[in-house]
């Protein structure tokens, strides 16, 4: 997909996104241009709204060999964390919506979706494999403090004995720390948290609403203190920009106490990748050449490279030694051993169908 040439846009607080491009699917384009007249000044900050969206199907499902889950759930559409690359950004556009302000400001809230799960869950023929969590967009985003919608599914994963697995970068995943607990106990859950940088002000606006680094590793802290199984994910690496952390986030990670780590590189998909050129060029104008020609080098040339196999690692030189890095660091760290490993796996014999549930900490 080209590209037009990177832009300045308007940095707003709280949010990541400094344009709000038309979604790809759009029929018409609208362009702003200064005419001369005396127009209004875009506004300083945007407020969040929310909508519903009654649930048709619970479970998602995937066959991507680059993936560790066959099957997910997504409470919500679009995600306040406003983080400037989620790959997930141009999902909004099948919304009729924009991957830019809109992903972050205007949201969706899927209801009923625990009543569907239940029904999911109960069809013949059910095959029980870990569900993830999450997978699109982060499910304790803020809005999940009012909502609650993934306490719920995480309360009937629970009452029957499903396994499941979690990614976030939010610290509100400790309000639900008793419900882990118990299912840590059974060997239902783990549990990545993902860090990008340790540099406060770097993550204000890079990934604005998310929990600050400090507060991500009190999260694996805690979780490792209460008995739950906790790696860490350090997504995406942007080369040139935050690279050089790998080592250190690993390091930071494995003393809070995470037992494993992975790692992903950045992937710029559909409209990410002028999003995230406008967002260089606006915070980091400096570094924008650089951190764009390493991307490319690590894409064939391109801003992205969709292909199964190369678009969660990348290629060439500078991807190869990020792997290197990263193998070396765990292997000095302790991370990813075999009983580390082992003590992720979970069970997938305990399950039963919701109808027949009893109490909840039965």
């Amino acid at each position: 997909m080209a590209h037009p040439p990177p832009r300045h846009g308007t940095a707003r607080k709280g949010r990541g996104a400094t344009l709000d491009p038309p979604n790809r699917f759009a029929p018409t384009l609208s362009v702003a241009e200064d005419d001369g007249w005396w127009q209004d000044e875009a506004p300083a900050s945007v407020a969040t709204e929310v909508r519903e969206e009654r649930t048709r199907s619970a479970l998602a499902w995937n066959t991507s060999p680059d993936l560790p889950f066959d099957r997910s759930i997504n409470p919500y559409r679009g995600c306040e964390h406003g983080c400037i690359y989620c790959y997930a950004r141009p999902s909004h556009a099948y919304w009729d919506l924009s991957p830019g302000l809109d992903f972050e400001t205007r949201l969706i809230a899927r209801t009923g979706l625990v009543e569907r799960l239940r029904e999911e869950l109960c069809r013949p023929g059910y095959a029980c494999r870990p569900i993830n969590l999450a997978g699109n967009t982060d499910i304790y985003q803020p809005i999940e403090a009012s909502l609650g919608t993934t306490r719920a599914v995480l309360e009937l994963l629970l009452a029957c004995r499903h396994p499941v697995t979690l990614v976030t970068k939010g610290a509100l995943i400790l309000r639900d720390l008793e419900l882990l607990t118990a299912l840590a106990e059974r060997r239902l859950v783990r549990v990545m948290v993902s860090l990008t940088s340790l540099d406060a002000d770097l993550k204000r606006t890079l990934e604005p609403r998310t929990a600050s680094p400090a507060a991500r590793l009190r999260v694996i802290r805690a979780l490792s203190a209460a008995g739950v199984p906790v790696g860490t994910l350090v997504s995406p690496v942007i080369p040139g920009l935050t690279d050089h952390e790998l080592e250190c986030l690993l390091a930071a990670a494995a003393d809070a106490g995470a037992s494993t780590a992975g790692w992903m590189l950045l992937r710029l998909p559909h409209e990410v990748a002028p999003l995230f050129e406008a967002w260089l060029a606006t915070h980091t104008p400096e570094r924008a050449g650089k951190v764009m020609s390493l991307i490319r080098q690590c894409r064939s040339g391109k801003d992205y490279d969709p292909r199964f196999g190369h678009r969660m690692r990348g290629e060439g030189v500078f991807a190869d030694l990020l792997e290197q890095r990263f193998r070396g660091a765990c292997r000095r760290l302790g991370l990813n051993t075999p009983a580390a490993e082992a003590a992720m796996r979970l069970d997938t014999t305990a399950f039963r169908p919701p109808h027949a549930q009893g109490d909840l900490f039965a």
